[in-house]
């Protein structure tokens, strides 16, 4: 499948831009007020030009019939071939200009590339990435990147979220591992030990890797360690964790090694030889995980998101009513029955309807223009984590990162919904 996967996507990158037909309604005074109405973007400034992160929402089919995606046979072989789950991953907006009332728009599409198979939290998987071009008469206005993760869900374990509420990765338990997961029950961590030689081994097995026995039993570890190795986590998002965070390899005062997330350590902090200690992390009513934080550091209080200081204005609080996910999606012309359908949201495996990718690129450039009101925008790249379901507080910050570019981060309960970085013209 790989072969003839890559043989079909040269052929349709080879197509370049494809051109699918005009925009259904010109920029209109109408479908503006009810963007800016849902989002409760009062800037004045969309009273002379369409909110350049709108630009989506004039191709937006609506109702009406789906135009063919340029992405859809690659997207297709891959369902075919058991990779069925997809999600959004990127999306990158690039704003040549504001758009003015009556202006009418046409649209082209184009394959950017596939690439894989990569190993994800989700699964195996491939990302596939395609670009849509607006155009008013032969002048470029904006282009997208959008670019999804196609994967093979795990048999179990997955990361797909859990109609329950419940965190979704969960640990495999069966008879080598059982006394480990009591052990974090009991606040413990145990390490197996050989019953025959005394030999301590992690992870747990059926047999000792040194003289072959078979009997077991274990010891208390103390908790205590040093930072062997470690990575640093950027994408893609893994769902309660916000990006980037740091795996740590942890060499055991026992001598043996445990890999676990670093808590309370950013990734400028850690070093190799860190010491570090033992700590619990609650990630649900029934899952604890054991985890590291530098030795002698306070843990923190909880796992909601913090609000991060903002240089510039407040923290934007967004209150994700089912009426606030629902106008929103309808506002963008977005009739997909997981942002507005509880049932059908949770047919699909979600746990409730959630956040629009286009409500979210919207709210971006209210927080981006919130801490500098007079510039203007050139261009919002965004990156999805988890989603941000209806009864959930958004926050948005943000902070500016250079002459001409903002970091905005929107956070719910379950992490990270969204990080971005938007490029500004400025002065307006």
């Amino acid at each position: 499948m790989h072969d003839r996967l890559m043989a079909l996507a040269a052929e349709l990158t080879a197509k370049g831009e494809v051109p699918v037909g005009p925009c259904p309604d010109p920029v209109n005074a109408a479908m503006i007020r009810n963007w800016t109405q849902t989002l409760g973007d009062p800037n004045p400034l969309w009273a002379e030009y369409a909110p350049p992160a709108m630009i989506q929402v004039w191709s937006m089919p609506g109702l009406g019939p789906r135009r063919p995606a340029v992405s859809e046979p690659a997207l297709a072989m891959l369902h075919e071939a058991g990779y069925t789950g997809i999600v959004a991953t990127d999306c990158e907006q690039t704003y040549d200009r504001y758009l003015r009332l009556g202006e009418e728009l046409r649209i082209t599409l184009r394959l950017g590339d596939v690439v894989g198979p990569k190993q994800t939290a989700l699964g195996e998987g491939y990302f596939v990435t395609w670009y849509q071009t607006w155009y008013a008469g032969d002048e470029r206005v904006a282009e997208m990147l959008f670019r999804v993760l196609k994967f093979r869900p795990r048999d179990s374990g997955g990361a797909a979220p859990s109609p329950d509420g419940r965190y979704p990765l969960r640990p495999a338990v069966n008879a080598d591992t059982r006394f480990f997961w009591e052990g974090v029950e009991a606040g413990e961590l145990r390490i197996q030990r050989c019953a025959e030689c005394g030999e301590l081994r992690h992870p747990p097995g059926p047999m000792c890797p040194h003289c072959h026995a078979t009997k077991r039993d274990h010891v208390t570890a103390s908790g205590r360690g040093v930072v062997h190795s470690y990575v640093v986590h950027h994408h893609p998002p893994v769902p309660g964790q916000r990006s980037p965070f740091v795996v740590a390899l942890v060499e055991l005062e026992e001598g043996v090694r445990m890999v676990g997330n670093l808590l309370g350590c950013t990734r400028d902090d850690v070093r190799i030889g860190m010491p570090v200690e033992l700590s619990f992390q609650r990630m649900d009513d029934e899952l604890t995980l054991p985890q590291w934080r530098p030795a002698g550091a306070v843990p923190e209080e909880t796992a909601a998101p913090q609000e991060a200081q903002v240089a510039g204005g407040p923290a934007l609080r967004i209150e994700l009513t089912p009426t606030f996910v629902i106008s929103t999606a309808l506002a963008t012309r977005d009739f997909m029955p997981v942002h507005h359908d509880p049932a059908r949201a949770r047919a699909q495996g979600s746990k409730d309807i959630f956040l629009n990718i286009l409500t979210t690129m919207g709210l971006v450039q209210r927080c981006a223009l919130d801490l500098v009101p007079d510039a203007r925008l050139s261009g919002i790249a965004i990156r999805l984590g988890v989603p941000a379901y209806a009864g959930e507080t958004l926050v948005l910050t943000g902070h500016r990162s250079g002459d001409h570019t903002l970091e905005v981060r929107g956070a719910v309960s379950l992490g990270d919904h969204v990080t971005a970085t938007v490029r500004l013209k400025e002065p307006a």
